[in-house]
């Protein structure tokens, strides 16, 4: 991807990582990193950008504003309007720190909210996965 393909919001190539707020672009979704790894099996080539923070164990997935806004999954936080995410520049492809495990591009940008949906789910252990509370 060239500079000028770049989204508004991506840092340039000679940036370091930039804070931007969520909401407007995108949202977030923030999950630890062994869920996040099941989940990104799960969705193949149906993912979009993902964020690792290296340091944290941490994969976010960028998705459409407003679109997870009523999620209820253990283990996993929707960042939104009145959050901010650290957002790697393009280049930064590899840890440590905060990089691109899945860099964007022009036709992946950002994950389709029910596939991550369906993903995270199923990556969910089971005796959490389920809606229905545990059997006493």
């Amino acid at each position: 991807m060239t500079t000028s393909e770049l989204p508004r919001w991506m840092p340039s190539r000679r940036a370091e990582v930039r804070t931007l707020a969520a909401g407007e672009w995108w949202d977030a979704v923030r999950v630890p990193l062994g869920l996040g790894v099941h989940a990104l099996r799960h969705l193949g080539d149906e993912t979009g950008a993902v964020i690792r923070d290296g340091y944290g164990g941490i994969l976010y997935w960028l998705i459409s504003p407003g679109s997870a806004a009523h999620w209820h999954l253990p283990q996993v936080t929707v960042l939104g309007p009145g959050c901010h995410v650290a957002i790697p520049p393009l280049h930064r492809t590899t840890g440590p720190g905060l990089y691109w495990q899945v860099p964007p591009s022009q036709d992946r940008e950002t994950t389709a909210t029910p596939r991550l949906y369906a993903a995270l789910h199923a990556s969910l252990p089971t005796d959490i996965s389920s809606d229905r509370p545990p059997a006493a």
